[in-house]
């Protein structure tokens, strides 16, 4: 007999959990960007237009880098299993490493704050490669 406080913990479907998990890493990504602009000289080099941004290549490059997260918390929802799984694997693994980069050289006191996201930011993409590549098989049932 089971107690009465006892919960249920429902099998979540590996879409939804990858799903969840980029869209923490996006708004991860969202919030490290906001707090940089805390950073002593950052806003003033945004508005001289003397920052890492400096050109309308580097600009849509930047979108672009940022738009892919994003689109795969949409297409981890809506694509077939096989290219969902390659997807995320690829997408997954490409965004750790970035992030592991970013925070092996932002070790200064005003980044100590991106060098935790990156490093969470990095653990979640970790975790989606990992549920990824233990994607479960069909079962023969179905």
């Amino acid at each position: 007999m089971k107690p009465s406080s006892y919960l249920q913990n429902v099998d979540i479907n590996i879409k939804i959990k990858l799903s969840a998990l980029w869209a923490s890493v996006t708004f991860l990504y969202l919030y490290g960007d906001y707090f940089e602009l805390y950073v002593p000289q950052k806003a003033e080099g945004l508005i001289s237009g003397h920052n890492l941004l400096d050109s309308p290549v580097k600009l849509l490059l930047a979108a672009l880098l940022l738009a892919i997260p994003s689109l795969m918390v949409m297409l981890s929802v809506l694509t077939k299993p096989p290219l969902n799984r390659w997807l995320n694997l690829i997408v997954g693994t490409f965004y750790t490493t970035i992030m592991l980069l970013i925070a092996a050289t932002s070790l200064t006191p005003w980044r100590a704050f991106y060098v935790l996201y990156a490093l969470i930011e990095s653990t979640l993409t970790a975790t989606i490669v990992w549920y990824a590549w233990k994607w479960p098989n069909a079962s023969r049932h179905e």
